[in-house]
């Protein structure tokens, strides 16, 4: 069923029939500004998708029987800290699965995850971004909640359910730019896009500690609950996307002129309309493939601090449970506060014209990977010292928070008509680090785990930031691309771009 909206309805009555525009809710939400509601929400559903995606690598420890070997012993050249002797016991599991089937449950969402890139890009640029974000999440959340029961049934069943996450979850982040290069003014690209994606985080800060008191706590089930929680969180934010999102600032009937006139600003008036893809000019555009190894390269060392940061403050480090769940936290939430600021500061600098858009992301993005780099070099150097580890592995997070300023906007600064798609190539083969990743970790400690053998990956890492940096500042590109532009309007935002960049 399609609803048809007026661009200007302020004055008259609600044609969805759920709200009155009447109503004291009605007017206060008229005041709130659309791309703000988009902005919220759009948070929060990055919150859900980082929560559905980590919540069972917390659950797993719960899951399993802890008295399986595993043919790894931790590293006792490290004395630790001194408050860390006593630990928290996990409860025995009731799955016996062996450490290489626990890995490939945790892959098979990334298989289907990945499948979903382009056309999950595509689709949102021909058919809209809006249900293919609320679905996508609402979907996964549906499948998070029978978890347990596809756990207890057949491995297999497990699976299955979770390619099928990933295929939903898959998506999200291409539909969701391609809403962006809809919804955002270009003088406030990096600030929303900041706050939007740095949901993730937040998500992933909030959900690691939660999961690990849902698995301890008898008074709520045990570790099924982890499932139950956030699945239906997810299903409670679906309901407000649904009844508050709409497609495009055209599309929404309550938008105020000047709102509307602010995001139309410099863009094309048929911005909405499905194009073509131009495949030949975007496979064969250098400043594509930079912006694809760069994600890669960011990709690479996120996931490292993602999924295996926990397991080197214990392994060698030696922190117990509880201060391994807070600290493993701290480095997300520092990446989002450093990002919400340098956004900022971005967007104050692009409205005044000093200095190109392609010089301020190259900025952004080389502390945001040059940054990391050092700080990984201080971790490999200072060895067992445990507070300046933790020092340097929380400022690494926070520099890499200049990235969503730098690299993670590219796209929309590239081709706002292609966004969607540009966003599923880059982020489709970003994430095969969360495959390659651990398959390099493993071979490295598959025996035991030394503070020898986390330098070298340490010093993986240093690289791979160091290389893809310098790729992305001296062949990468935010400027508009010609096969991205539609027509005179879009040519005329390029040569004044072209105009300022000749300044810098």
């Amino acid at each position: 069923m399609t609803l048809n909206f007026d661009i200007d309805s302020n004055d008259t009555d609600d044609k969805t029939g759920l709200v009155s525009s009447e109503s004291p809710w009605r007017k206060c939400l008229d005041k709130i500004p659309a791309r703000y509601v988009l902005a919220v929400l759009g948070f929060f559903g990055c919150c859900n998708v980082s929560a559905l995606r980590v919540n069972l690598s917390v659950a797993m420890v719960s899951m399993i029987n802890n008295t399986a070997a595993y043919g790894k012993h931790a590293s006792h050249e490290c004395g630790g800290p001194s408050h860390s002797n006593v630990t928290k016991d996990a409860p025995d599991g009731e799955f016996n699965w062996s450490p290489n089937v626990q890995s490939g449950i945790v892959g098979a969402f990334f298989g289907g995850y990945v499948l979903m890139q382009i056309p999950g890009g595509r689709l949102a640029e021909r058919f809209g971004g809006k249900w293919l974000v609320g679905l996508g999440i609402f979907c996964t959340s549906i499948l998070t909640m029978l978890t347990p029961v596809a756990a207890r049934w057949d491995i297999r069943a497990l699976l299955v359910l979770r390619v099928f996450e990933g295929l939903g979850e898959g998506v999200v982040f291409p539909a969701l730019h391609c809403m962006l290069g809809s919804w955002l003014p270009k003088y406030e690209r990096s600030i929303f896009t900041t706050l939007i994606y740095s949901g993730t985080q937040i998500g992933t800060v909030i959900a690691m500690p939660v999961s690990g008191e849902l698995c301890y706590s008898d008074k709520f089930g045990g570790w099924p609950s982890v499932f139950y929680v956030f699945g239906a969180l997810g299903c409670f934010w679906f309901v407000f996307w649904a009844l508050l999102i709409h497609e495009t600032p055209e599309k929404h009937p309550h938008i105020s002129k000047a709102e509307l006139i602010l995001i139309q600003t410099g863009k094309d008036a048929n911005r909405n309309q499905a194009l073509p893809i131009p495949w030949k000019s975007i496979v064969t555009c250098v400043p594509v493939w930079v912006l694809m190894i760069t994600h890669f390269g960011q990709n690479w060392g996120f996931y490292i601090f993602l999924t295996e940061l926990p397991t080197y403050l214990s392994s060698i480090l030696h922190f117990d449970i509880q201060s391994n769940g807070f600290l493993s936290a701290i480095p997300h939430l520092m990446y989002a506060i450093v990002g919400w600021i340098v956004s900022y500061i971005a967007d104050s600098i692009r409205k005044k014209n000093k200095y190109s858009i392609n010089t301020i992301r190259k900025v952004c993005n080389g502390v945001g990977f040059f940054g990391p780099a050092i700080c990984l070099v201080g971790v490999i150097l200072v060895g067992c010292d445990y507070v300046w580890s933790v020092i340097f592995l929380t400022l690494a997070m926070g520099f890499n928070g200049c990235t969503y300023s730098g690299f993670m906007v590219t796209h929309v600064d590239m081709s706002p008509h292609f966004a969607g798609t540009l966003m599923g190539m880059t982020n489709g083969l970003a994430t095969t680090a969360g495959f390659i990743g651990p398959i390099v970790i493993g071979r490295l400690t598959q025996d035991n785990e030394t503070l020898t053998q986390w330098r070298i990956i340490f010093t993986i890492a240093v690289a791979v930031y160091t290389v893809t940096g310098l790729l992305f500042v001296f062949f990468g590109s935010a400027k508009s691309q010609k096969w991205g532009l539609n027509t005179e309007s879009d040519m005329h935002v390029m040569e004044k771009e072209e105009k300022i960049s000749n300044v810098d």
